[in-house]
């Protein structure tokens, strides 16, 4: 006869849960190459932010939950006259910086968009700088931002690097909630043994579906999913502060821990020890509003256009050649019911560049979706896997995100065939990216701003020593509409 009754001896907290308390509570960021690319993440972000005001399908989700609240000392709201509290700030910014999915990237066992922390970064470093200003004390520089970046960027990404949450069906903002419950609570005086306590309760929250990343079912919700998880994070800390206990085994505890319920049974682990890596090769989309599996092809795709938008009819077939994480998330046939769908479909963007020599935000629209040809060239792709690409997608020396495609004529001709390994945001071609990326921003600004706003807010963006030096309510309040 099996046991009656639980052990209740309360155990050490999980290693996990320590080891990223250590690190946030500890790790002084050194790296030149992290610091400086922390700065162009900020940038990059602000950047996709004021780019979403394109959009009524984002800018409606924006403001306090109850109309006409007014929060003394909030946090302000990139690209519009809102000042909520940090937990409906970090939402809406984390939404604004990735609604076009257009923000930098990770790529590993899990993948996503370590940028998505900026919401609860830049939330609660709002407000406490505005309380301590208004408590006579000094505020918050932007310095402290990068290095919660760094810190939040590190964190998920190194998760991401052996843990592939997407294998049993959750999507990859788990991650985002956890780094951004650990930055946040250290932002906010947090000491070790609070980490911790947060953490835990990151690990046992709930946690959103793939659902809506995936046919038939892909939406808009993912365009704010992450906004939701870097806010859940913000008021996961503010629990802890208020003296809300943890849970020390909630990864491992038997039968009811994360890893027996959710994770097949199998570890959380973690590759490599935490420091500076995945702020010094994040991937930038500098080219593209485009799922960055599929960067390359539309890379390749816009290379073979002068060859074939006038030879559209005489198109046989097309052959995309790819990585297998690109097969498992992008490719789909079938009717492409809305903008989320288009933007995860690696078919459509490869269409879409072949025939207009362009791939923008715009060309997932209704309008442009009409465009019979895009559907009718869809129909004639074949995807199939290289395998080595797989792997080298996997090499944390290599961490490629290979494509090629080439086109087919029924008079049995054919383009060349154009394969593309690494994406112009990577850190192999970061010499070309960044001049596009500081394009990017100073597009986005003027899209947005007054002409004079813009050129307030990109003089402390590019001079990497006053803008550390800014304190952070200040930063914001340029920022604001």
């Amino acid at each position: 006869m099996g046991n009656t009754y639980d052990l209740n001896d309360r155990p050490a907290p999980d290693e996990l849960l320590t080891t990223i308390a250590d690190y946030v509570a500890t790790y002084e960021v050194e790296s030149i190459l992290a610091e400086d690319t922390a700065r162009y993440t900020l940038l990059d972000s602000i950047a996709c932010a004021v780019m979403a005001f394109s959009s009524p399908e984002f800018t409606k989700l924006l403001g306090p939950v109850v109309p006409g609240t007014v929060v003394p000392h909030g946090a302000r709201v990139i690209g519009t006259p809102y000042q909520l509290d940090p937990v409906k700030a970090a939402f809406d910014n984390g939404m604004l910086i990735r609604a076009y999915d257009y923000n930098d990237t990770w790529l590993a066992a899990e993948w996503g968009h370590p940028s998505d922390n900026y919401g609860a970064i830049l939330a609660v470093a709002d407000y406490l700088s505005r309380v301590r200003v208004a408590n006579g004390k000094a505020p918050l520089t932007m310095r402290t931002v990068l290095d919660a970046a760094v810190k939040a960027y590190e964190i998920q990404g190194v998760l991401a690097l052996t843990n592939a949450f997407n294998r049993v069906g959750l999507d990859h903002v788990i991650l985002v909630k956890v780094a951004s419950t650990a930055v946040a609570t250290w932002l906010l005086g947090g000491d070790r043994d609070q980490i911790v306590d947060a953490l835990s309760n990151a690990w046992i929250d709930g946690h959103p579906l793939r659902t809506y990343r995936h046919a038939p079912n892909t939406g808009s919700r993912k365009s704010w999913a992450a906004g939701d998880a870097t806010s859940r994070g913000v008021r996961l800390a503010l629990l802890t502060l208020q003296g809300e206990m943890g849970y020390p085994s909630a990864l491992s505890a038997t039968r009811w821990g994360f890893q027996d319920v959710l994770f097949k049974g199998q570890p959380v682990t973690l590759e490599r020890p935490f420091g500076s890596y995945v702020m010094e090769n994040i991937l930038f989309k500098v080219s593209f509003p485009a799922e960055f599996h599929a960067q390359t092809a539309v890379e390749a795709a816009l290379r073979l256009h002068p060859q074939v938008h006038n030879r559209l009819e005489q198109i046989e077939r097309i052959e995309l050649t790819t990585q297998e994480a690109a097969i498992r998330i992008i490719s789909k046939v079938g009717p492409l019911h809305n903008y989320a769908d288009r933007d995860h479909c690696l078919q459509y963007m490869v269409a879409v560049p072949l025939i207009f020599g362009r791939l923008t935000a715009d060309d997932y629209t209704d309008a442009v979706a009409a465009d019979p040809r895009i559907d009718a060239l869809r129909a004639r792709m074949v995807v199939t896997e290289d395998p080595q690409w797989s792997r080298d997608y996997l090499d944390p020396a290599k961490r490629s995100i290979a494509n090629a495609v080439q086109v087919f004529f029924k008079d049995g001709s054919a383009t060349e065939r154009i394969a593309v390994e690494y994406p112009i945001g990577h850190r192999a071609r970061r010499s070309e990216g960044i001049p596009k990326l500081q394009r990017k921003f100073a597009q986005a600004l003027a899209g947005h701003y007054s002409a004079r706003r813009a050129d307030q807010i990109a003089d402390v963006c590019l001079d990497a020593r006053r803008l550390e030096q800014t304190p952070v309510h200040e930063f914001m309040d340029l920022l604001a509409w």
